[in-house]
């Protein structure tokens, strides 16, 4: 929703300031069509030949992050806790029940709680693949925090390209809107013998170029590749946050303790408060008695 905001304040600012200026409308809108063509054309040619297909329908599917936010909502990490609470203390308490989990997490009565955290399949897979390499007495603390950190940086790499194909298009609309202002020069110099009324128009047109195409560079696509990466680097703090206890749980931490150290890595704006967590592992609890 904030997202439509920004666009509507864009558009009255620019022309509402435009307009109220004494400026004319008619020759943008009688330009518009055509340039608009040459731009933003050329823009996605030059986005499709510098994006392989994976990519393309990757930043296709990120735009919608401008307007609907992040995914992982506060109440998302406190049910991540609540996850992670329970499965350490059953590994704990039964070291073979924990295996029917993390080795068919779809079919998990635990993991089955959390429907919105099973169908990502990159949190249900940190989850059972460290859970499971500590099973196998692979738990060196030090050792599988770097082996997580890698997977991280390399997750959060993958999910940034979209982010840097947007910012590659903003960088070059500038020059685009150059090239479509340098061919509305071309087609008025043609018709150099008009008055001077008729040429003032045509120079006007071609200069709706320049204007579009700084226009959308700096007022759309860089905006929205900032705001896509915004998203992405926040949505990774629950990907961090099961790094954060996971690895607290190999150091033999009480239970709670390392749900606590995950919950005070957590961004504050998205962070459980202790009590609405204790709260909410209370109840966890005794539904488990």
């Amino acid at each position: 929703m904030i997202g439509l905001v920004g666009i509507v304040i864009i558009f009255v600012m620019v022309f509402g300031g435009y307009v109220a200026a004494g400026g004319k409308m008619g020759i943008i809108l009688k330009a518009l069509p055509f340039e608009t063509i040459m731009i933003g054309g050329a823009a996605v040619g030059a986005f499709v030949l510098s994006n392989d297909m994976a990519t393309i329908k990757h930043t296709m599917k990120d735009i919608s992050k401008v307007f609907k936010g992040p995914k992982w909502k506060p109440s998302d990490y406190r049910d991540l806790l609540c996850l992670l609470f329970e499965l350490i203390r059953l590994a704990r308490q039964n070291p073979v029940a924990i295996e029917e989990h993390i080795e068919a997490p779809e079919n998990s009565s635990i993991f089955g709680k959390y429907p919105k955290i099973v169908d990502d399949h990159m949190a249900v897979e940190l989850i059972c693949d460290t859970m499971r390499s500590a099973s196998m007495n692979y738990d060196d603390p030090h050792q599988v925090e770097e082996v997580l950190e890698k997977q991280l940086e390399g997750n959060l790499h993958h999910a940034l390209h979209s982010t840097h194909a947007l910012q590659s298009i903003a960088d070059g609309l500038p020059a685009l809107g150059i090239v479509a202002a340098v061919l509305g020069v071309i087609k008025t110099m043609g018709s150099i013998d008009q008055p001077p009324e008729i040429l003032g128009k045509m120079i006007g047109g071609a200069l709706v170029g320049t204007f579009l195409g700084v226009f959308l560079a700096y007022g759309f696509v860089g905006p929205f590749a900032v705001k896509v990466n915004a998203v992405v680097e926040e949505d990774s703090h629950f990907y961090k946050l099961i790094r954060e206890v996971l690895v607290a749980n190999l150091y033999n931490h009480a239970t709670n303790i390392c749900i606590e150290v995950g919950r005070q890595n957590t961004p504050h704006h998205i962070r459980p408060s202790f009590s609405e967590l204790e709260e909410a592992l209370k109840a966890v609890k005794q539904e488990a008695a």
